[in-house]
């Protein structure tokens, strides 16, 4: 299938040609019939991404500031490659997608296959998109008129938040088509509406329709006109539908309001208001949030969960249906906005000149039916390079498209020469251009595809935490060795199924878990002194993880397992390979008083077998501008201090060589050792004991939080 998409480092808007995503839990699949160019959101897309590196900095001063921060705390180059990264992450285009049904996920009810839908979806011919952002469309409302849904849906949270009433005077503040048609929701509301744009063609079709424009371009002043047109008494509310970057636009907004009157944001501008204009008429301001209630929250969207209707009448779904309902009655016309059809293949007709366009409305139109059907076998798969595999060992296949495989895991086997045969990404685009980018043959949102392969020898999970136990078991269970991300599992009962699986006679595949840290140069240098047996020993590891959003997945139990789980097991892993010993009894104290079991500001306490002890800081309070890893180790009048794996040194060890180098996690060196496992074969560089013990502890860890006791580790 095709793909509009936009690269912010290159400013290119290319058509790609990607695998089709698959229907997953709570998602439809649609294929894509039209859309609509959202000209004045995508223009700003555009031009941002044609923007250079300078520009863009001064759009964004916020994230230049995380950079300088990251610089600090990581140094010059990794933060170089990391803003590099981010900026040749494609971008799709588009928001407003109408088509037809083609398969309905598990859990998703009201729909059925052949439904005709408007959604939020992409330009793309087909896209997967959850319940609560698809609607479907009356029969009397075609397909044209149903692709400004969820465009209209924006004007008409903003309406919402206005709250006008019947006969009210509102002013629409940037006629571009999201004002148009706030204009027209105005009017169908009883309200007496006043426009105000400086492109006379779009104040021409809102006068059409009973709005009172005004036209500063003309030499008027818009905010005493307005006050002329309302005795003096000034507008009861203003919706602001434009895009600018002063501050001219709030300030007339606020002098043309009454007193007491209502501001809505809807678009974007300069926001330095003064708070003389806003005290004296004690004004109210309020930015609208896109499409309505459960906009960006992922319990909504992602999960299906919606909110009751005796307490959120209006959500983002429901919004939708009042704008096709209100299309569908005739009382908004949409289809006079439309200037300009265009076929997908022609995209270039519409982006080529964005910057410059007059149009008001554009429609992609897509072919009736694609030559790659779903029961086709290109449908989900796509070959990009035409290479030979047979005779080969440590073919890998990649499930997972995220930051960590392409910050770290891809780059770390391409320097392996590994050789990657397919990467499995959910829709399809991040794989894809992921490999373009690093050569692997096969881009696919199907990842039954890798397992079936009998070219694959290993199996790379890199997906998000609740589906590693999955994939790991699914893989095992096809003949596969596997590499999984860490944690191996976020709950108990995941962790016995595994291990059954890797107790059964039949599994010939091995398990890798990516716990990098051991094979650090700097860890390697202290184990190597150390020794194989080394004794009883105490172990101080502080672990400067730094402040997530509370809304991340990470910590949402049932997602991402915690940080606890999902970061800190990195140390417990690192412990039993400095001890040479097992976990034997773990416990853990959090900061607060009443502290979640998803903290991530805590120290764990931990007993080994051969009698050593560890204390694991894992802090998210902590200064960026310290050390984010440190350890200390104990043992028989040595200690050896690791700081931020750039620098070791050894105190009281005879014949210790300090080591320092660029930040090395141990990366690099866990990859060139897996290859090297996976081509000549020989023992696992992790055994099966010591993963499944650290995996049990990091669980383990959780229990003692909610118990707040010691808890065993068997």
């Amino acid at each position: 299938m095709r793909q509009i998409i936009q690269s912010f480092k290159t400013g290119e808007t290319t058509l790609e040609e990607l695998p089709a995503p698959r229907v997953s839990r709570g998602t439809l699949l649609i294929r894509t019939s039209h859309s609509l160019v959202s000209l004045g959101t995508e223009k700003m897309l555009v031009e941002f991404g044609k923007a250079n590196l300078i520009q863009k900095a001064k759009q964004q001063p916020d994230k230049v500031k995380m950079v300088l921060d990251k610089i600090k705390s990581d140094g010059l180059l990794p933060t170089l490659e990391t803003v590099f990264n981010k900026l040749g992450q494609p971008l799709p285009l588009g928001y407003c997608n109408v088509g037809f049904v083609e398969a309905v996920g598990e859990g998703v009810s009201g729909f059925s296959v052949g439904d005709r839908v408007a959604s939020n979806g992409p330009h793309a011919e087909y896209v997967c998109v959850p319940q609560n952002l698809v609607a479907k469309i009356p029969e009397n409302v075609s397909q044209e008129e149903g692709a400004f849904t969820v465009i209209s849906a924006i004007g008409l949270q903003g309406i919402r938040l206005c709250n006008p009433t019947f006969g009210e005077t509102i002013v629409v503040l940037g006629l571009g088509l999201i004002g148009l048609l706030t204009a027209q929701m105005l009017l169908a509301n009883g309200c007496r509406v006043i426009g105000i744009d400086i492109d006379e063609s779009k104040c021409a079709i809102a006068e059409k329709w009973g709005v009172i424009v005004i036209n500063p371009a003309k030499g008027g002043d818009s905010v005493k006109e307005v006050l002329n047109e309302t005795a003096n008494i000034g507008a009861d509310g203003v919706i602001i539908t434009a895009s600018a970057k002063g501050n001219v636009i709030i300030s007339d907004a606020a002098k043309m309001s009454r007193k007491r009157g209502r501001i809505i944001l809807v678009g974007v501008i300069g926001l330095d208001i003064s708070r003389a204009d806003f005290y004296e008429k004690e004004l109210t301001f309020q930015v609208s949030c896109s499409y309505g209630p459960g906009r960006y929250d992922e319990d909504y969207e992602q999960k299906g969960q919606d909110y009751p209707l005796p307490f959120v009448r209006w959500t983002e779904k429901r919004n939708f249906e009042a704008v096709l309902q209100s299309i569908s009655q005739g009382r908004l016309k949409v289809k006079e906005l439309i200037t300009d059809h265009c076929d997908l293949g022609d995209f270039q007709n519409i982006y080529g000149s964005i910057g410059a366009s007059k149009s008001v409305a554009s429609i992609l139109v897509y072919p009736a039916s694609d030559p790659n059907t779903p029961d086709g076998s290109n449908f989900n798969t796509l070959k990009l390079l035409d290479k030979k595999f047979s005779n080969s060992k440590g073919i890998l296949g990649l499930i997972g498209a995220g930051n960590f495989a392409q910050m770290t895991m891809l780059p770390a086997l391409k320097r392996s020469n590994a050789q990657l045969k397919y990467i499995a990404s959910s829709g399809g685009l991040s794989g894809t251009q992921l490999a373009k980018k690093f050569g692997v043959t096969h881009s696919t949102t199907d990842y039954k595809v890798i397992l079936q392969d009998s070219e694959v020898d290993a199996i790379l999970v890199t997906t998000r935490h609740d589906s590693h136990a999955r994939f790991v078991i699914e893989a095992l269970n096809s003949g596969k060795h596997v590499f999984v991300e860490k944690p191996l599992a976020i709950n108990f009962e995941e962790l016995e199924k595994i291990i059954t699986v890797l107790n059964q006679e039949e599994t010939k595949g091995s398990l890798m878990v990516g716990f990098n840290r051991r094979f650090s140069p700097h860890i390697q240098a202290i184990k190597s002194h150390l020794g194989v047996s080394p004794g009883p020993m105490n172990i101080v590891a502080t672990m400067n993880a730094g402040s997530i959003p509370a809304n991340v997945w990470v910590h949402d139990m049932n997602v991402g397992g915690g940080r606890i789980i999902g970061e800190a097991c990195h140390y417990l892993d690192l412990c039993v390979f400095l001890t040479g010993s097992a976990i034997t009894e773990i416990c853990i104290n959090a900061l607060g008083e009443n502290p979640q079991i998803n903290a991530d500001n805590a120290s764990i306490l931990v007993k080994f077998k051969n009698g050593s002890n560890a204390v694991i800081n894992y802090f998210a309070n902590g200064s960026k501008a310290y050390s984010k890893e440190r350890l200390e180790v104990y043992s028989n009048e040595r200690t050896f201090v690791m700081d931020n794996f750039r620098k070791t040194s050894g105190f009281g060890a005879s014949g210790f060589k300090d080591v320092s180098s660029k930040l090395d996690k141990g990366h690099q060196s866990q990859f060139d050792r897996y290859i090297e496992f996976l081509q000549k074969g020989g023992e696992p560089l992790i055994k099966k004991s010591e993963i499944i013990n650290v995996s049990k502890a990091a669980l383990a860890s959780i229990e003692s939080l909610k118990t707040r006791s010691w808890i065993s580790v068997d």
